[in-house]
């Protein structure tokens, strides 16, 4: 599991990597399977809503000492049209296709999706005549 971060502290628990670091984001690598962050899950558990049980991560962070980014919508459309870019020319990807696999929606459909949510940000950007 990853997370992404603004600040971290300075002493991660040996379940938690941080992976990346930029100026403003860090990536932070979860060992989800460490019994150590397992204990935590376990004493974070909340009802988050009647008959769900889980962690909100706003507790989860605050126990780790991180700040969580809160990326724009134009950020996360650039991450995503990256990810569907590498998903669509992964070899794994392409020895599905020459076996067969032939979803109902596509990469392509995907990517279309993202344009018009593009052209729509770019919209809002312009000023008002």
């Amino acid at each position: 599991m990853k997370l992404y971060a603004k600040t971290i502290s300075n002493t991660l628990p040996d379940w938690a990597t941080t992976v990346t670091k930029s100026a403003d984001l860090f990536e932070v690598e979860i060992n989800d399977e460490h019994p150590n962050f397992q204990s935590l899950l376990e004493q974070l558990a909340t009802e988050i809503e009647p008959g769900t049980i889980g962690v909100k991560a706003e507790d989860l962070c605050s126990r780790l000492g991180i700040e969580m980014s809160n990326p724009s919508l134009q950020q996360l459309l650039e991450q995503a049209q990256t990810l569907i870019s590498l998903i669509a020319t992964h070899p794994h990807y392409e020895q599905l296709l020459e076996t067969g696999y032939q979803p109902d929606l596509n990469i392509a459909d995907a990517q279309t999706a993202l344009t018009y949510l593009q052209w729509e940000l770019d919209r809002n950007r312009e000023p008002s005549a």
